[in-house]
């Protein structure tokens, strides 16, 4: 393996800044719309469903493209963050955060949407004759029920968030030291002659990350899981 230079090192920060914010912005969203799929039955739902999932299904390239329209300094609601709050994202790790986060946002859904449809609604019902509000039944007696689900969903999407690419360097590019993180940073070192040992470097550490993260989150589940049980 080669020796990593700062611009690659720089990637590797880049990237754990941008997944750990987009996995905390995203996740009470997240929350948010798993419960309202696995509970509710509304006009739009089916709608909102494809919402969710369409990253998924489209080529990632067309969401970043999307972004681009969106939230580009001319597009219809990065012009307003622009001018009225002097917020920039296209171009921006901030951009990049947006991306990984809308990439991730489905995986993250999907799991806690999961945990919801596990929890038996009866279990809430007698909560709720028992006098207790309907957001004191959440917090006491969903949330803790659905808590390895809402792990697991934080688990997929960090690591989503950690290997996106595609929206990503379609929306904020690859500026080495700013929107560049470790998929773009392999990418434009592969376009280089005699940069294998770094290439592998970046590889061997997104797999370390990947694991440690997988390690941990089996590791809080099981104990989550164990004190729900106790």
């Amino acid at each position: 393996m080669g020796a990593l230079d700062a611009v690659a090192w720089a990637a590797v920060m880049l990237s754990l800044r941008v997944a750990v914010v987009a996995t905390i912005i995203s996740l009470p969203f997240a929350v948010v719309v798993a419960w309202l799929l696995a509970r509710k039955r509304f006009w739009g739902r089916g709608l909102l469903n494809g919402l969710v999932h369409l990253p998924l299904v489209l080529p990632p390239v067309v969401t970043g493209y999307l972004l681009l329209l969106a939230f580009g300094t001319q597009g219809p609601i990065g012009s307003v963050l622009r001018d009225a709050f002097g917020i920039t994202l296209a171009f921006r790790w901030t951009g990049a955060v947006l991306a990984a986060a809308i990439m991730a946002f489905p995986l993250t859904v999907r799991a806690i949407r999961l945990g919801f449809e596990a929890v038996p609604p009866g279990l809430e019902d007698a909560a709720s004759t028992l006098g207790a509000s309907r957001v004191r039944v959440f917090a006491t007696v969903t949330l803790p029920l659905i808590g390895p689900a809402v792990l697991a969903g934080a688990v997929l999407g960090f690591a989503k968030a950690l290997g996106e690419f595609g929206a990503t360097i379609t929306f904020v590019a690859a500026i080495p030291g700013q929107t560049q993180t470790i998929p773009s940073a392999i990418y434009g070192l592969l376009q280089v002659p005699g940069e294998d040992g770094a290439v592998v470097s970046l590889v061997v550490i997104s797999i370390v990350l990947a694991m440690t993260t997988l390690a941990l989150a089996e590791w809080l589940s099981q104990r989550l899981t164990a004190r729900l049980g106790a």
